[in-house]
């Protein structure tokens, strides 16, 4: 199995520093969708792990995520596409918990779910924390400059460098490199 782990906000979606906290916010960032799509069409098994700090700052409930989730489905099957499955941290920043990225615990989560060995998997993600918890299973972070993508390269382009982390315009560019073999 070719599994792939992708970050939400800011990957798939536009990010907001005020939180996604409708549906009606949910809004897909241009070509992810069909990016998915094409992922799936190459036989990767798609899941998704996200932050979602804002049901714990009561800024939304559990039942508005779910709704977001069923948006980004409907969404991602009218193009052909699915996920297989999303995992997300409702903690906050100061909770104790293991599942908040930059910990690893949703990516490890996906690893028991699926069956699969974390080692190279690829992980597409827009913040630091992202690519963090992916070099903490020994998967394979990749940057995407959408979202807080610039941030990121801006604050930490000496371990991008140094870790030698691929950088994309996004997700769509992201997954053509990976499915030509570029990364």
């Amino acid at each position: 199995m070719k599994l792939i782990i992708l970050d939400r906000d800011g990957v798939i979606n536009e990010d907001s520093d005020h939180f996604i906290k409708t549906p009606d916010e949910w809004i897909p960032l241009p070509g992810s969708l069909a990016a998915i799509a094409r992922l799936n069409r190459a036989g990767y098994t798609v899941a998704v792990a996200t932050n979602q700090s804002g049901i714990a700052r009561g800024l939304f409930t559990v039942e508005t995520l779910q709704a977001m989730h069923a948006k980004f489905r409907a969404l991602l099957a009218a193009e052909g596409g699915k996920v297989d499955a999303i995992y997300y941290c409702d903690h906050g920043p100061a909770e104790d918990c293991n599942c908040r990225k930059p910990l690893p615990g949703m990516y490890l989560q996906a690893a028991a779910d699926f069956d699969a060995d974390l080692r190279d998997v690829p992980v597409i993600g827009d913040s630091f924390r992202d690519l963090e918890a992916a070099l903490a299973v020994n998967a394979r972070p990749i940057a995407v400059k959408t979202g807080k993508g610039e941030r990121t390269l801006e604050s930490h382009a000496a371990v991008l460098k140094e870790k030698n982390i691929p950088v994309y315009d996004n997700l769509a560019s992201a997954v053509d490199a990976l499915l030509a073999g570029e990364v």
